[in-house]
């Protein structure tokens, strides 16, 4: 009587151990989402380059699967995607061993996504996210579907513009009230890559201030290079820190998990 007690004692702890392994399994299965454009040109008669900037998708690319998370790429059309900048460093790493350019290149439609499979979901920089991404209204509602079933946002430069226009189910813009540091329109006005500006659908910095952000610039941040957190979203004004956003999603996430 007494062995059969501690069988079934012994049975029940094994079952409680395998479902509580499957449950950590099922979690720690979840995935990183990058999200990238499609387009390659501001569409102007010069064909201003707008393509994704490699610098700010390859590196944080890398810091998610270095760490041992599944990354899927979605664009607005889903297939191929283009992108500037040489493959130097962490970005031409990610090319030659962990087969960036091939699940870039398969990115997968907005029709295709279960936002219940994602933790995270980034948006790196580059022109072409403000011209697609931000106005596109099936991957707005993917972000917004991450971000209010607890997941997390990150974005380096121009990306955040690409979320600016995200609205939660209560009508609020989901970066209202958050600290956010996006591409600053002092920079953009002082460059021609897009002619000061007039190219572009709009300002970063100016549209999230539009909608509620507390958007940060060069004058705000102690260091131009500076990531900031604010509750779940993660950003950076330039490319030099995309890596380094990747790697606080990731801390934040741990920590939420713990």
């Amino acid at each position: 009587m007494l062995k059969t007690k501690v069988l079934n004692q012994m049975l029940g702890l094994f079952f409680t151990f395998l479902i509580t392994s499957i449950n950590v399994n099922a979690a720690d299965s979840k995935k990183v989402l990058i999200l990238v454009s499609n387009v390659a040109d501001m569409g102007d008669i010069d064909k201003h380059d707008a393509r994704n900037n490699l610098w700010e998708v390859a590196p944080p690319f890398h810091i998610f699967t270095s760490h041992g998370f599944t990354v899927d790429f979605a664009s607005p059309t889903g297939k191929k995607v283009e992108f500037m900048m040489d493959p130097l460093g962490i970005s031409s790493y990610a090319i030659k061993h962990e087969g960036f350019l091939d699940k870039a290149n398969s990115s997968l439609t907005p029709s295709q996504l279960n936002p219940d499979d994602y933790w995270a979901v980034f948006i790196g920089g580059g022109y072409g996210p403000l011209f697609d991404i931000a106005n596109n209204q099936a991957l707005l509602h993917i972000i917004a579907k991450i971000y209010q079933a607890g997941g997390i946002v990150g974005a380096s430069g121009h990306g955040a513009g690409a979320f600016a226009n995200v609205q939660l189910t209560n009508g609020d813009f989901m970066v209202k009230e958050k600290h956010i540091a996006g591409f600053p329109n002092s920079t953009e006005k002082s460059k021609s890559w897009a002619k000061q500006g007039t190219l572009l659908p709009f300002l970063v910095e100016s549209q999230l201030l539009k909608n509620g952000a507390i958007a940060l610039n060069k004058k705000s941040l102690k260091d131009k290079h500076d990531v900031v957190i604010d509750q779940r979203i993660v950003t950076t004004m330039f490319l030099p820190s995309a890596a380094l956003v990747a790697k606080e999603m990731i801390e934040l996430y741990q920590t939420k998990k713990n």
